[in-house]
């Protein structure tokens, strides 16, 4: 397991695949991780505001709408079926968006 995975994960609203965003560290040796949910369903529009966008590049079926402004910690053992890795251009793109949606000057 490692940062930048995409893992499928049962959220309260269902299973969905989840990007693993605690650091290396982190994953190594804690039992829980910050994790950014997609969405499952088919991306029918492009990512608006802090959303991004992956697809079969990443390891995923079809493109796919991640929040980047909401994260979840969550038990590493409860992470399913690695699903691939972000590529390095959108990890740029993703971590722009995070750290706007965190607010921090």
């Amino acid at each position: 397991m490692k940062p930048w995975e995409i893992w499928d994960y049962e959220f309260p609203w269902g299973r969905h695949p989840a990007i693993i965003v605690s650091s290396e560290l982190r994953v190594e040796r804690k039992s829980h991780v910050v994790v950014l949910s997609c969405s499952t369903q088919r991306a029918t529009r492009d990512a608006i505001g802090l959303e991004a966008v992956v697809d079969k590049d990443d390891g995923l079926d079809w493109k796919t709408i991640v929040r980047c402004d909401l994260f979840y910690t969550v038990p590493k053992a409860d992470l399913k079926n690695c699903r691939g890795r972000i590529t390095f251009e959108r990890r740029r793109d993703i971590q722009r968006k995070m750290f706007n949606g965190l607010a921090m000057p």
